[in-house]
């Protein structure tokens, strides 16, 4: 007589496919927040050659002239005239077979080698931009959380401020404050910042109030959690979608202006440059030694247009409606 005890259960068909579909739901990797959204953002493919780009430029600005005590691979300085011209000052960079020369983007009028002009505009124009894009960032996201969250009368002070600032031109008003700067790098860098942050506090308001009634504040209120806290550990680290993707848009937005008031001679001012006080400069250039134009128009160009399509990597991927493959 067979044990009692030793006798299993049959399993029936229904029962075998659902103990399959359990084993495969185990071993289903699951993803943290964090890891989807880095996910997403690595195979955005025009978000990754942007940031190759956008690196490499960086690395060649600074390491060319150095920065600070820190030297530079690029014998040349950007002060300093070499005359005779060299092949009448035009560039003598090659691609085949590859040679940089001795002037790789040429000289200008007054023999200065126009590679080291240009570098050096490269770091004081993203110096700017990034300077502006956190200090904006900083600024309007403080204004947009207290708003959203305090509601009453500091919601009314604030928006009520940020609308001020959004109806005076921000281009004018820049240029008044820029003309007061006389030149000076973080001083100019500080001006933009402080006309480049409305836009971002009406939007972090807006994700704010949504937030501010979730049932996790709620919860965190009830408990006796500090309102500065709740806004700091619990509202903000979800509204970062918002914040990191407009960010990128300040920092392009902050080149594009400070080249603009470098253009109108309210910006960067000689001896020091930018790519905006480069382009300025050779503008009637431009049909006789036209890649005095160009070169610094184009570096402008390719880093508002990396900073964009890391935006756009950035919003993609914050994004909840994309799915994982």
């Amino acid at each position: 007589m067979s044990d009692p005890n030793n006798t299993l259960p049959a399993v029936e068909p229904e029962q075998q496919f659902s103990i399959e579909d359990d084993v495969q739901t185990s071993n289903t990797k699951s993803y943290s927040q964090g890891q989807l959204v880095r996910r997403r953002f690595f195979r955005h493919k025009g978000a990754m050659v942007s940031m190759v780009v956008l690196i490499f430029i960086i690395l060649l600005a600074v390491t060319s002239l150095g920065w600070g005590p820190i030297p530079g691979w690029w014998g040349k300085t950007y002060t300093d005239t070499y005359l005779p011209l060299v092949n009448g000052g035009r560039p003598t960079i090659q691609l085949f077979p590859p040679s940089l020369g001795e002037h790789p983007f040429g000289q200008d009028t007054v023999g200065k080698d126009y590679f080291a002009l240009v570098m050096r505009g490269a770091q004081q124009s993203l110096m700017i931009a990034f300077t502006v894009g956190l200090i904006a960032t900083f600024i309007g996201t403080m204004v947009g959380a207290l708003a959203g969250y305090y509601r009453g009368f500091l919601e009314a002070f604030l928006m009520r401020t940020t609308d001020l600032f959004i109806i005076i031109p921000t281009l004018v008003l820049a240029a008044v404050l820029g003309k007061m700067t006389s030149g000076n790098i973080l001083a100019l860098a500080l001006v933009l910042a402080a006309v480049s942050w409305t836009g971002l506090a009406r939007l972090v308001r807006g994700e704010v109030l949504s937030l501010r009634e979730r049932e996790f504040v709620m919860a965190a209120r009830a408990v006796g959690t500090p309102s500065l806290r709740i806004i700091v550990r619990h509202i903000l680290p979800n509204a970062l979608g918002t914040i990191v993707v407009n960010a990128t848009l300040l920092i392009s937005a902050a080149i594009l202006t400070e080249t603009s008031l470098s253009f109108l001679g309210y910006g960067v001012r000689a001896p020091d440059t930018s790519l905006g006080l480069l382009v300025s400069e050779f503008q009637n250039a431009l049909t006789t030694r036209p890649w005095l134009f160009w070169i610094p128009g184009m570096f402008i160009l390719a880093i508002s247009l990396c900073v964009n399509f890391i935006g756009d990597g950035l919003r993609d991927a914050f994004d909840p409606r994309q799915q994982m493959d």
